[in-house]
C-alpha cells in the first residue's frame, strides 16, 4: 500500500496547540486527565500519508503522537517556544 493509499488520523487544528492553548488560558499545567480529555474531545481528519506529509510540511512542524500525547506534551513544555502557537 501506498503513501496515498494509506490513512492517517490527523488532528485540526493539531493537538499540540489545542494543548498549548488550554494551558494559556487555564494559567498552569495541563494535568494528564486534561490532556487526554482534550485528546479525546478533538476534531480529527482522515489523511493519506502523503497529505499528513504536506500539511505538516506547508505548517513548518508535525503533531505530537496521540498515543503518547501525554509523554509528548511534557517533554514539549519544558520548552515553550519550541510548541507551535495557536493557529
Amino acid at each position: 500500500m501506498s503513501d496515498n493509499e494509506r490513512l492517517i488520523v490527523a488532528f485540526i487544528p493539531p493537538l499540540v496547540a489545542l494543548l498549548r492553548r488550554a494551558e494559556e488560558l487555564k494559567g498552569s499545567p495541563l494535568t494528564e486527565e486534561q490532556v487526554l480529555r482534550i485528546r479525546d474531545s478533538a476534531i480529527c481528519a482522515t489523511l493519506s500519508v502523503e497529505a499528513l506529509r504536506d500539511m505538516e510540511k506547508q505548517r513548518g512542524y508535525a503533531d505530537i503522537d496521540p498515543e503518547d500525547c501525554w509523554a509528548e506534551w511534557q517533554r514539549l513544555r519544558v520548552t515553550p517556544d519550541s510548541i507551535p502557537a495557536w493557529e
